[in-house]
């Protein structure tokens, strides 16, 4: 087995075997679940293709199955499916445990409209580097559409991310050469600012949150008042 696909089945080991417990009861969200993350993965990676394909990024053969599918392999395609659920679960065990944990409404507002700024001036600064240009735009535009449809669910987020940024930094980490002798995913210099946490570029906390929050909003759509907020 991959190392990639080695950790993909440990992040989602855990969650999985959770989703029952009863004050969390994440099973009974799945039917608006998967609907809304394989709606995600259909946009994020034909993203992913194309930004391959101008070399953006890559993957290292020593640690995936070599089965490769539009230039991407076989473990990529389920990154996409298994960092959402995971997270989620997440997302919705803080919501458990901590109900009526959320930013105020006027803080929400403000550090949305900070946040709005600030994504799409590195936008604007970098469009010399795709990967931070396009998703701080792409964030940016998701903040402004998550604000005006369900500013609840910001509320909330904004405060869960924090808590899934802990697993993320491991995964990511060991993906991006923490831990082990190269990188699973590797990152061409010109697409990035080059700022790195441990081994993960900046731009991959931007990504990690417009993925997760694409899904919980297209989530909170289809379950419409039954889950929203």
């Amino acid at each position: 087995m991959s190392l990639y696909l080695t950790i993909e089945l440990l992040t989602l080991s855990v969650p999985l075997a959770l989703s029952f417990d009863k004050k969390v009861a994440y099973f009974r969200l799945w039917k608006y679940l998967f609907p809304a993350i394989v709606i995600s993965a259909a946009f994020f990676i034909a993203v992913d293709i194309w930004f391959t394909r101008l070399g953006v990024w890559g993957f290292n053969p020593e640690y995936h199955s070599g089965i490769i599918i539009a230039h991407l392999p076989l473990e990529e395609y389920l990154f996409f499916l298994i960092i959402p659920f995971s997270s989620i679960f997440i997302h919705y065990v803080f919501l458990a445990y901590f109900p009526g944990k959320k930013i105020g409404r006027k803080s929400t507002a403000v550090l949305t409209c900070l946040l709005i700024s600030l994504l799409l001036l590195l936008s604007l600064a970098n469009k010399d580097r795709i990967y931070t240009s396009f998703y701080s735009a792409y964030m940016a535009i998701l903040l402004a559409i998550a604000y005006f449809i369900n500013s609840s669910l910001l509320s909330s987020f904004y405060l869960s991310y924090l808590i899934i940024l802990v697993p993320f930094f491991v995964v990511n980490g060991i993906l991006t050469g923490s831990f082990i002798e190269g990188e699973v995913v590797w990152y061409n210099s010109s697409g990035i600012l080059g700022l790195r946490l441990l081994t993960v570029p900046v731009e991959d906390t931007v990504y990690g949150f417009s993925m997760i929050l694409t899904s919980l909003l297209l989530m909170n759509l289809f379950g419409n008042k039954k889950i929203r907020g």
